[in-house]
């Protein structure tokens, strides 16, 4: 089974549109997304429609959350904050109780699917662990296998018995040991942050054959920017993206 785990859409219709159409030409079983579906972008209703139409199931990410539970807004910045007030703005009253019922995590083929860190932070960046703290997360995690997004950049992680390591992850195959225990960072769809360029990034993991495909799609990002920037978006949404 071929599973696409797409993660940080963040309302860039235009590249969440040619992610979508590189899974259909690769060839996919089902598909999940790993939260941030909405805030930075201009067009959080017609991601989240989207998303929906396809019938790809989310987990809750940081920006939903912030959404569903306005007290936690005073945990974003400025830019992110300002960019979440605009985006409820934007989104119907159905699509807001649809974000309300996310779930903080899933779990499908024995991997297990969630926004931040395991096993079920939706706020926790996984980046900030260190390797003692990762060794205990692996210790206790009952799935050899899990995806995470939030921090928008590409790693993987992997625990055999006692020792952490780290891996870069780039465009192409990242084989999977299936005596080692793996956390996936599978980077962002709609605002890359990673070290491999400002193309939309999306994880296809073959469960057969062991391996974790990271895909690097081109799409049309001036058009992105440009809409940030007329809708009143803070103009950082923009820069990031170029």
């Amino acid at each position: 089974m071929k599973i696409a785990v797409i993660s940080d859409i963040h309302g860039n219709l235009e590249s969440f549109v040619r992610v979508l159409a590189d899974m259909d030409r690769v060839g996919f079983d089902r598909a999940v997304c790993l939260g941030d579906i909405i805030g930075y972008g201009p067009n959080p209703q017609e991601v989240v429609d989207l998303l929906r139409a396809r019938s790809i199931p989310s987990v809750m990410g940081n920006h939903e959350l912030a959404l569903v539970q306005p007290d936690f807004l005073d945990w974003f910045n400025d830019a992110a904050r300002a960019s979440l007030l605009l985006t409820e703005r934007m989104i119907s009253g159905d699509t807001r109780k649809w974000l309300e019922s996310l779930p903080a995590t899933m779990v499908f083929e024995n991997a297990l699917f969630v926004h931040g860190c395991p096993p079920d932070s939706i706020t926790e960046y996984i980046l900030e662990w260190s390797d003692a703290g990762l060794g205990t997360i692996f210790s206790r995690m009952e799935n050899r296998l899990c995806f995470v997004g939030h921090t928008h950049t590409l790693d993987a992680i992997s625990f055999a018995g006692s020792r952490v390591r780290h891996h870069s992850l780039g465009a192409g195959i990242f084989e999977l040991d299936p005596n080692v225990k793996y956390i996936i960072n599978v980077g962002s769809v709609g605002q890359p942050r990673d070290r491999c360029g400002n193309n939309a990034k999306y994880a296809l993991w073959d469960t057969a054959g062991m391996r974790v495909e990271i895909r690097s799609v081109p799409y049309d990002v001036v058009t992105t920017t440009k809409k940030i920037i007329r809708l009143g978006f803070p103009s950082i949404n923009a820069y990031r993206l170029q």
